[in-house]
C-alpha cells in the first residue's frame, strides 16, 4: 500500500464546494487511500425519479478526478466508493465504468485487498420515510419503524436484483463476511450501528400514530455484526445530526473502532485515520 494515512468522507450530496475542498486536501496531503461513504450525488432524485443531472457526473465528477490523477501521477490515492440511500442506483453504471478505468474502486457488496487489509463495502440502510428505495433493505426482520416506508413500496430507479420482500441486511452481512479475517477487515457502510453515538436522529418528542419515534435510527444488523464479528474498523455516514447531538463521531465497540463522517453543518467533515491505529482518527471541519 502507498501511505498509511487514509481520508474518509460521506454525505457530500453533490456539494461541489465540498468536493473541491476534498480534492485540494488530497493533492496537498497525499493520503494513501480515500473512502467515500455514500450519498455522493445531488438528491433531486428523491423527488423526481431519474438519474443525477449529467453535468454533475460528466462535467464535474469525471474531469475533476481525472485531472487530479493526472497531476498526482503515482501519488494518486486508491479511492473506495459506495452509494447511499439518496443515490440513484441507475448511476451505478457510471461508477463501475470508471472502476474499470482505474479512477476508483466501486466496492458495494464486494471485497478487495489493500496491503494486508480486506476492504468491503455495503450501501444498504434500514427502511426510511423516503420514497427512493434503491438502497433500502429490511434490517433483521420485516418490522418497519412507525413513519417509515417498507422497502417493497416507494420507487426504484432499477429493478432490485434480489427478492426484496425476503432480503435482510443481516443475511447480506453474513454472506459478505464469510471467509474474511476480522483483525484485518475494514467495512465501508452507509448506515451506522443502532443505539450508538453515530445514529442519533433529531426525533426527540416526535409522536407517530401516538407512538414515540425511536431517536436511534441505525441498523440493528450492523450493530450485531460489529459486536459478534469484531472487524478492525467500520466507517459510516447517513445521520448528519448525530455528532451534534451526542458530541461524538467515533466509538469503540469491543475491539472495533467505528467512525462517522456524516455532518450537518457548513463545510466538509474530513476524517483522517491510519489503519495501523484507527483509534487515533481525527476529524477536521473545512
Amino acid at each position: 500500500m502507498k501511505e498509511d494515512t487514509c481520508f474518509f468522507v460521506s454525505d457530500l450530496h453533490g456539494n461541489q464546494a465540498s468536493y473541491q475542498k476534498l480534492l485540494e486536501q488530497i493533492e496537498r496531503k497525499r493520503p494513501g487511500a480515500v473512502f467515500f461513504g455514500g450519498d455522493l450525488l445531488p438528491s433531486d432524485v428523491l423527488h423526481d425519479p431519474g438519474p443525477p443531472p449529467p453535468p454533475f457526473l460528466g462535467k464535474f465528477i469525471l474531469p475533476q478526478f481525472r485531472d487530479l490523477r493526472r497531476r498526482m501521477g503515482d501519488a494518486y490515492p486508491d479511492m473506495f466508493i459506495i452509494f447511499g440511500n439518496d443515490d440513484p442506483r441507475d448511476a451505478e453504471e457510471f461508477f463501475t465504468a470508471q472502476d474499470k478505468d482505474g479512477l476508483w474502486h466501486y466496492i458495494n457488496e464486494r471485497s478487495c485487498r489493500m496491503g494486508d487489509f480486506t476492504l468491503t463495502g455495503y450501501a444498504h440502510v434500514p427502511p426510511t420515510p423516503f420514497l427512493l428505495k434503491d438502497w433500502e433493505r429490511y434490517d433483521v426482520s420485516r418490522y418497519v419503524d412507525p413513519g417509515c416506508i417498507h422497502p417493497t413500496e416507494g420507487f426504484r430507479t432499477v429493478p432490485s436484483p434480489v427478492d426484496i420482500e425476503f432480503a435482510t441486511m443481516a443475511n447480506d452481512l453474513e454472506h459478505l463476511s464469510a471467509g474474511l479475517d476480522p483483525e484485518h477487515a475494514v467495512f465501508l457502510f452507509h448506515a451506522p450501528p443502532y443505539q450508538t453515538f453515530l445514529d442519533r436522529a433529531s426525533l426527540d418528542g416526535v409522536m407517530i400514530d401516538h407512538v414515540p419515534a425511536d431517536v436511534h435510527v441505525g441498523s440493528i444488523a450492523i450493530k450485531r455484526f460489529i459486536e459478534q464479528w469484531q472487524p478492525l474498523l467500520t466507517l459510516h455516514g447517513h445521520i448528519h445530526e448525530s455528532s451534534r447531538i451526542t458530541g461524538q463521531w467515533k466509538q469503540r465497540l469491543g475491539r472495533t473502532w467505528s467512525l462517522s463522517a456524516a455532518w450537518e453543518g457548513p463545510g466538509l467533515a474530513l476524517v483522517t485515520f491510519r489503519l495501523s491505529c484507527p483509534g487515533s482518527a481525527e476529524r477536521l471541519i473545512l
